[in-house]
This record gives structure tokens, sequence and C-alpha cells, in this order.
């Protein structure tokens, strides 16, 4: 019976470390869920459509005439006649109009990408609180056992005579301030679970699994900065809506040349003739061709334009993101040293303390700069963390 419950608990310990889920298996969920992202990529779908629908001949023209009164002709009276008539543009027009279209819906293809890759950073953004509110309410409940345990010491010496009763009010005071701040932490976490669980577009009281611990690594000057223009889904865009213009360009110019027609007459007056047809659309008027020209050659002008811009903020928020990383390195380091020092000089004073029943307020003073420390630690580990996934954002890192 033993080996069964012992095989039982197996079991069902292998199961939930089998479906343990990371936060790249969060960033796998959202991107199959999230709407938003669901929107783009239908866009980009959408955008697609648009390829045959421009690369295609137009439609063909039948035209029927028929005459009230019969027009009499050298070979008798003409009543009706049809035709059937085919519009050709010139030569590569419809491929670069394919082309143009093609480009577009690339181009949005690449803005779907931008738009998953930020997804992965709100995501991680609503994910790392929930690991600093799961440390601050452990934190804080250590804090609070420590504050019962000496509210005990404290009420023993005041019975004893070694203490005063305004060592016991003291410490009351601050265990009655911890427990409404783990009360509040733990009403904290609703709001902070549904933000999570909306970006996955699943139910605010879905079951989030959170990291037990982290840790933070000193990373290069130059991480992932080769990656910054070259992997980068707004600038890949950019490009591609620059070629697009391009072909338009072309377009234009080739719209601006005349089209051949060719089609068949047949007059039923004359069952046994069938008539080729040959026309030529002459494009007399050129304004609308040469303004579609120069709005390709502007909006040229535009994407180079915007590509330095976006160039710039990328360099710009780059930078700025790795002296946050440098910045929380070394705050957590500051804090960790300060943890230390003030966990000794506690030890210090409890133990004076013990012995000399005086100084209560030293001791209560000294636990909680160790609890602040404590708090800021765990949220400069948080903030590291963020500015990894932005800089991880901002340099496209693929999952």
């Amino acid at each position: 019976m033993i080996r069964y419950i012992a095989i039982l608990i197996a079991t069902l310990l292998f199961s939930s470390l089998s479906f343990a889920q990371t936060l790249d298996d969060y960033f796998k969920i959202a991107a199959e869920n999230n709407p938003g992202l669901q929107a783009m990529h239908k866009e980009y779908e959408a955008a697609l459509q648009k390829v045959p629908q421009v690369s295609t001949l137009p439609d063909p023209t039948f035209s029927l005439e028929y005459f009230i009164s019969p027009v009499e002709t050298r070979v008798g009276p003409q009543q009706a006649k049809f035709s059937l008539t085919q519009m050709f543009p010139w030569f590569g027009t419809l491929k670069a109009q394919g082309n143009v279209a093609a480009l577009m819906a690339e181009a949005k293809f690449q803005n779907f990408i931008d738009a998953r890759n930020r997804l992965y950073f709100q995501v991680a953004s609503a994910y790392y609180p929930l690991y600093e509110l799961k440390d601050f309410v452990r934190i804080e409940q250590e804090n609070i056992s420590i504050l019962e345990s000496y509210k005990t010491i404290a009420t023993q010496k005041f019975k004893n005579g070694t203490g005063t009763m305004v060592d016991v009010l003291r410490v009351d005071i601050m265990l009655k301030d911890a427990q409404t701040n783990l009360t509040i932490l733990r009403d904290k976490e609703k709001p902070l679970l549904t933000t999570f669980n909306k970006l996955l577009n699943r139910s605010e009281n879905e079951l989030v699994q959170i990291s037990e611990t982290l840790n933070a690594e000193i990373i290069a000057d130059s991480y992932r900065k080769d990656s910054l223009i070259a992997a980068n889904p707004k600038l890949k865009a950019l490009d591609l809506k620059m070629q697009a213009s391009q072909a338009a360009e072309i377009v234009a110019q080739k719209q601006g040349l005349p089209k051949l027609g060719v089609g068949l007459e047949y007059d039923i007056s004359m069952p046994d003739a069938l008539m080729p047809m040959v026309s030529i659309s002459i494009p007399i008027f050129r304004a609308k061709y040469k303004a579609s020209v120069k709005e390709a050659q502007l909006l040229q002008e535009s994407y180079t334009l915007q590509k330095q811009e976006v160039t710039n903020t990328l360099f710009s928020e780059y930078e700025m993101v790795l002296f946050q990383v440098q910045q929380q390195l070394q705050l957590i380091s500051l804090y960790q040293q300060q943890i230390q020092t003030s966990q000794q000089s506690l030890n210090l004073l409890f133990t004076s303390y013990g012995n000399s029943g005086k100084e209560f307020e030293e001791v209560l003073r000294m636990q909680q700069q160790l609890l602040k420390y404590q708090k800021m630690s765990a949220t400069a580990l948080v903030q590291y963390h963020i500015a990894v996934e932005k800089i991880n954002y901002i340099t496209s890192k693929s999952y």
C-alpha cells in the first residue's frame, strides 16, 4: 500500500512539473491567443489578397448594338451586331502592380512581427511584477514572524521587570503596520493577474506560475547591439515600403503609356463574317500620371526619413535601457551588501538587548531597515529583468 501511495505522489509531482509554465511558454500562449496580434495577422492576410486583384487583366467588354430600324448595307439590312474586346495594359504593368501589392503585404507582415515582439515585452512587463509581489509577500510574512517573536520577548521582559511597556507598544504598532501591508499586497494580486491574463486573452482568474528565483547576470556593453538594426522589423517594413514605392513609380510610368485592345465583332446580317478589331487607348491627359510618379517619389523620400528617425530612436533607446540594466545591477549589488550588513548589525543589537533589555527601539529600527533593503533588492531585480526584456524587444530577439 505504501508503495502505491509513493508511486501516486511521484506521478502527481511529475505531472505538476511537466505542466509548469515558463515565461517563454506564456509568450507562445499570448502569440496564439492575443486578439490584437491576431487582428494584425488578418490585415497581413487581407493584404495578400490584393496581389491577384491588381496583377490580372481587366474584364473583357461585351457590347450589343441593336438597330430599331434596320440599316441597309451592301449585303442587306443590318439589325444587330455583337462585339467582344479585351484591353491589355502596357508590357510589365500588371507585374509591377503585383510587386507593389506583394511588397506592401510583406511590410504588413513585418509590422505584425514587431507587434508580436512588443506583445512579448508587455507580457514580460506584466509577469515580473507578479514575481515582485510574491517576493514582497514572503518578505512581509517573515517580517511579521520576526516582529511577533520580538513582541513575545518584549512582553516577557516587561513581566520580568527587565523591559518597559513602551517596547511592547512599539513592536505592536510595527506589527499592525506589517499586517496591513501584507493585506494590501495580497489585494494587489488580483489586478496584476488580470493584466497578465488579459494579454493572453484568458480568464482573469487563471493561475499564473511564477519562478521561484530570479538571477541577475552581468551583460556586455554591446549586448545584442549587432541585431539592433539588422533584425529590426520596423526597419524591414520601411525598406519594403521603399521598394513598393519604387515599383509604384514604375506602375505610374507604364500607366501613362498606350493600352492595346483586341476583339471580335459579329454582325448577324453576315453569318459567316467575324471581324477582328484592334483598338488603342492613348493617355492624352498627362497630369494624373505625372502626379502618380511624383507621389511615389515623395513617398520614397518619406520612407528614407522615417528609417533614419527609427534608427536614431533605436540607438537612443538601446543606450538608455542598457544604462538601466547596469544601474539595476549596481543597485542589486549594493542592496545585497546592505542586507548583509544590516543583518549583522541586527544580530549584535538583539544580543545586546537580550543581555541588557535596552535599546529595543534600535533593534526595531534596524529590522525595518533590513526590511526596506530586502524589498528594494527585489524591486531592482525585477526592474533589471524588465530592462533586459526591453533590450530583447528593440533588438528583435527570437524566442
